[in-house]
Parts: structure tokens; C-alpha cells; sequence
């Protein structure tokens, strides 16, 4: 098993993402807190999955983006299942808006659970790791909007970026500790995979299946396996790298026809 012995903080965790993330850490041998805005929903996916997992499951709600949150869901995860060597920041909001239309506070909004968010629960979560000679991992989930951009995602788009950022930064400024920074950038994530298109679909479904060579739209298990194998030592000298799981839809103009000569 992947994580043997590891406890990981799982934020998002009544997500989509959050939720796969937990599940295979779980199947790899982790302990998990599961972390997340809103509590009837986190509490509710604890208890499942802590059936078959006595002791190995906890879960904690509260604002991510407010540090006093932050630090209550680090205490509340020792108390509960153990200090977590794995922090995986699956946590995220994802409106659309035109850039002529988006409010300030629709952008702070963003900002603040996206970008602030993960700031606040790597930087705690550190302080924590290097008070503790802990050698943590931490996983963020990126996009891979924050490198295409795209109408309407200015404010997300522009977050993810920043996650992107902070990544490599913390890669840089914790290596010293041991501790190890990477991150995921999902391609389109959907509950049911689509492998064909469908005048059923939203036609930015179906324009994303054209230009995705597997063929198909992502599963959340398919980012919660790459963020196990980051977080486990199978990954021991990966730090500041970004692992793009789109299904190829981020190598370019995937479903452009062969071309020897533009006329």
C-alpha cells in the first residue's frame, strides 16, 4: 500500500474531488480527516467511509479560508486520528462570470478559498510539520484552467494560476525541511466519465471531448491517484512539479486536422 501508516487532512472533502481523494487514501492505508465548508455533507461522508475503517476516519468543518478555522482543523485532526503528514488542498469554487460583469466580491471570493485558502492550510500545517522535524507532503489541486484560459474564468482561472504559483514557492522554501510541494491540474472532472459526445451535453462537454486524445472525460479517481502517488514516497524526489491529468486536452490544439500545408 501506497500510504501505510500515513494520516492525510483532506480539504474539499465533501467534494467531488475531496471526497475520491479520501477514498483512496483510505484504500492506500491512510488515516483521514476529512475537512470541509459544509458540515451535514462532511459529517455524513465520514460516516460512510468510516464503516470497515474504525478509528481511521474523522472529519471537521469550518471556513478555509479563515485562519482560526484552519488551526481548529489541525488540532481537531490530533486529537482525532493523529498529526497529518499529507495535506491535500482539494478544496475550490469554480464559478463562471464575464470579466466586464464580475463583482469584487465575486472575485475576493475566489481568491479567498482558492488561493488564500490554500495558503493558510499549507502554511499552518508547515509551521506544524517543521516544529515536529515532520517530513509532510502536500498536494494541491490545480487546473488546467489556470494555463488555458478561457471566457468567463478570469477569477478562477487567475486563482488557479496562483496555486500554481505558490507551489513551486513552497517546493523552494520548505525543501529545506524535508518537506515535499506538488500539485494536480485536473482536466474536465465529471461524476459519470463521457466518451461520447451528445446533443444532451453542454456543448462545452462536447468541445472538450473533441479535443481530448484518451477520449473521454476525467473520473475523480483518476486525480486522487496522482495525488496518492505525490503524496507517497514512491514520489521522494518530486517536489514543485505540476502533474497535468486532462487526458491530453493540455498539449494543444488536440483536434486540429493534419495539415502539410497551409493554403
Amino acid at each position: 500500500m501506497l500510504l501505510e501508516n500515513r494520516i492525510a487532512l483532506v480539504t474539499g472533502a465533501a467534494g467531488r474531488l475531496g471526497r475520491a481523494i479520501s477514498e483512496v487514501c483510505l484504500r492506500e492505508g491512510a488515516s483521514v480527516m476529512l475537512a470541509d465548508l459544509n458540515e451535514n455533507r462532511v459529517k455524513a461522508i465520514a460516516a460512510e467511509l468510516g464503516e470497515g475503517n474504525p478509528g481511521k476516519v474523522g472529519w471537521v468543518a469550518g471556513d478555509q479560508s479563515q485562519k482560526e478555522d484552519v488551526a481548529s482543523w489541525i488540532a481537531e485532526a490530533e486529537a482525532t486520528v493523529g498529526l497529518p503528514d499529507i495535506l491535500a488542498n482539494a478544496h475550490g469554487i469554480f464559478p463562471n462570470c464575464p470579466m466586464l460583469d464580475v463583482t469584487v466580491e465575486e472575485w475576493d471570493s475566489v481568491f479567498n478559498v482558492n488561493t488564500r485558502g490554500t495558503m493558510l492550510t499549507s502554511q499552518a500545517i508547515a509551521k506544524r510539520w517543521i516544529d515536529k522535524g515532520v517530513k509532510g507532503a502536500i498536494v494541491n489541486i490545480s487546473s488546467g484552467a489556470a494555463r488555458s484560459g478561457r471566457p468567463g474564468g478570469a477569477h478562477y482561472s487567475g486563482s488557479k494560476a496562483a496555486v500554481e504559483s505558490l507551489t513551486h514557492i513552497f517546493a523552494i522554501e520548505l525543501g529545506q525541511y524535508g518537506i515535499r510541494v506538488n500539485a494536480v491540474a485536473p482536466g474536465l472532472i465529471l461524476d459519470n466519465v463521457v466518451t461520447e459526445e451528445s446533443e444532451e451535453l453542454h456543448p462545452y462537454v462536447n468541445l472538450t471531448l473533441k479535443g481530448t486524445p484518451i477520449g473521454r472525460t476525467g473520473s475523480p479517481y483518476d486525480i486522487a491517484e496522482a495525488v496518492a502517488f505525490l503524496a507517497s514516497d514512491r514520489s521522494g524526489w518530486t517536489t514543485g512539479a505540476i502533474l497535468e491529468v486532462t487526458g491530453g486536452t493540455h498539449t494543444g490544439r488536440t483536434h486540429m486536422p493534419f495539415t502539410r500545408q497551409l493554403r
